[in-house]
């Protein structure tokens, strides 16, 4: 037999567990533990390619954050990024990163569409 509480609305969840506390209560878990090692790998292949510490820091971060929901080993993540032709690494990444991301903040890649000659005539400069 199930109590209904008066006081409570009954269109809400009773049990206390939403989205949002369930987010709140794993919130302050502990941090990852990676060799440092594999950080240093991971950290130097981004930071080739981004050309900057700071943000090759935080892509790093965000690969080991993504393969740890994924149950994936990091070190293999790097090998097949380093493995992609140099055109190819910013569209992987970005569908790598989304695959732990909530449907409201996906990221993207800019690509320029190719203008046709038959515009780009028409067009005064």
């Amino acid at each position: 037999m199930s109590t209904i509480l008066l006081n409570s609305p009954t269109n809400l969840n009773t049990t206390g567990q939403t989205k949002t506390t369930t987010f709140f209560n794993n919130y302050f878990q502990p941090d990852i533990q990676i060799s440092q090692n594999i950080n240093d790998a991971i950290l130097s292949f981004f930071e080739q390619q981004t050309g900057n510490r700071q943000s090759a820091e935080l892509l790093v971060q965000a690969v080991i954050e993504t393969a740890k929901a994924q149950r994936t080993d990091p070190m293999t993540v790097l090998m097949d990024f380093q493995n992609l032709p140099q055109n190819e690494l910013n569209s992987t990444m970005a569908l790598y990163l989304n695959a732990s991301r909530v449907n409201t903040s996906f990221l993207g890649v800019k690509i320029t569409p190719k203008t046709s000659p038959y515009v780009s005539r028409t067009v005064v400069s």
